[in-house]
Formats: structure tokens, C-alpha cells, sequence
């Protein structure tokens, strides 16, 4: 059976991979920092699935994880660079450790993991990594964009450079999202986006995955955010014009009350 490793397989789209990619008939290396949780999608699944409960922001919990990577026997196929999470507020009022741990984790993290999954993957010349990134890495929208963009980027060239030694890389770039995410941010969805704009975790995955069979560098999932996509470049003036109001107005309602 090939297998997948599934970063942040605990919830979400993480665990939608996981089912999904169970039903493809994978083997699952489940990959989150809730042993608990794991155990309990691991319980719900057809197939073989390893718990390998691990924070990958604590150097010795990746470290375990480059090392499965890199395993040359009961090697992993498909790599999901799924874990990550969005800092709430702008730069300036955010704790520079957070800004730093998200950066770390969208960008670092996958980054090591893909090097580590490459250094089997290109003897054997098969395999695949499928890294979340977000409609957000397309415009200049603050730290977590930035962060989505380097998924983006990194998908293009490494697609590019490896596909012809038979490793397929990828970045699915969806927009809401129904899961835990914007909780955790301390947020509700109601708040953060209309109701038209949520999508559902099972297309989104299924997009991704058909996606990275067909050795396409980036997917958006759903025609309103390809839509939305395709108009960004002529929207980019708007845009920035947008978030510099969005910071003049902040900056003057400290300014009146300082």
C-alpha cells in the first residue's frame, strides 16, 4: 500500500485528507499535536494509519518527522503540508513570537519537510507533496499572506524542477473554509466572511488531489475564488489602496486616543 503523511491530520482539512486519502486505498502517517485526537481518526479509518503526535514548531518534534520522511523503507509517497494557523491581529499589535511561529510553520516547516521527503522520493523517482496554501498568498493582505505566498511560489518551481524526475509538487489555494481554523484565531465566521464565500472541506480536498494527478503547480478550488483570482491583477491599485486606508484610519483612531 503507498503511504500518505498528513500534517495537522487532527481536524479539518487534515482529517479530510485523511479520509479521503484513505479511500483511495493510502496508508496514513497522521501527523498532529493531539495524540488523542489522532487516535480517534486513526480508530475511524480502513486502513493502516501511524499516530505520530508531534508539535512542529519544538525542534526534536519535527525532527521526528523529517526522519519518518526521509525513511527509505515503508517509504512515504504523498506528503499533505497541511498544518498552520493565522495570527489574529496586524504586525504592530501582534507579539513578535506569534508572527514568528506562524511564519516558521507555513513556510520553514514545509519547506524542511519536503527536503526531507525528497531525499527518498528522488531515488526511487515517485512521489508527491501537496502543500496548503491560501487565496490570500495572491494579494498583499498582511503577515499570514505573506506567509501563504511562499507555498505558492515554492509549488511553482519546484513542479517545475522536479516533475520530470517523476516528484509531483503542488499548492491548493482555497479561500474559507469551513473547519476549526478562524476559531482557533479567536474569530467567528460571521464575522470574518458572508456565508456565499465559505466552502466545504470534502471539494476542497478532492480539488487538491485531482489537482496534484493532473501535475498542476497551484489549484483554486471553486469557480467563485478562481473568478475572483483571475480579476486580482487588475484589482492590485484597489487593493492596496484599501489596506493603506484600512492603516491610516487605525493609525488615527490611536493617535485621538493617546
Amino acid at each position: 500500500m503507498p503511504i500518505a503523511l498528513i500534517t495537522g491530520a487532527s481536524a479539518g482539512l487534515g482529517a479530510e485528507f485523511a479520509r479521503q486519502l484513505a479511500a483511495a486505498g493510502y496508508d496514513l502517517v497522521l501527523v498532529a499535536r493531539d495524540a488523542a485526537r489522532l487516535e480517534q481518526l486513526a480508530g475511524t479509518l480502513p486502513v493502516r494509519s501511524e499516530v505520530l503526535a508531534a508539535d512542529l514548531l519544538d525542534p526534536e518534534g519535527l525532527a521526528r518527522v523529517e526522519a519518518r520522511l526521509a525513511q527509505v523503507a515503508d517509504p512515504v509517497d504523498y506528503l499533505i503540508n497541511n498544518a498552520g494557523f493565522g495570527t489574529h491581529y496586524e504586525l504592530d499589535e501582534s507579539a513578535v513570537d506569534d508572527e514568528s511561529r506562524q511564519l516558521t510553520l507555513l513556510a520553514t516547516v514545509p519547506l524542511r519537510l519536503s527536503h526531507a521527503a525528497l531525499t527518498q522520493m528522488l531515488p526511487r523517482r515517485s512521489g508527491r507533496v501537496l502543500t496548503v496554501a491560501s487565496v490570500a498568498g495572491f494579494a498583499p493582505l498582511g503577515t499570514y499572506s505573506a506567509a501563504k505566498a511562499w507555498a505558492l511560489t515554492f509549488s511553482r518551481w519546484a513542479n517545475a524542477y522536479y516533475r520530470t524526475s517523476g516528484v509531483a509538487f503542488s499548492a491548493v489555494a482555497p479561500g474559507f473554509v469551513r473547519t476549526e481554523f478562524h476559531e482557533r484565531m479567536g474569530v467567528t465566521r460571521e464575522a470574518t466572511a458572508p456565508a456565499f464565500a465559505w466552502l466545504e472541506a470534502g471539494p476542497v480536498v478532492r480539488a487538491a488531489l485531482r489537482a496534484v494527478e493532473r501535475r498542476r503547480p497551484v489549484s483554486v478550488p471553486s469557480l467563485r475564488y478562481r473568478a475572483l483570482i483571475a480579476v486580482l491583477p487588475l484589482a492590485m491599485p484597489f487593493v492596496r489602496s484599501a489596506v493603506a486606508r484600512k492603516g491610516s484610519t487605525r493609525r488615527a483612531k490611536l493617535a485621538a486616543r493617546a
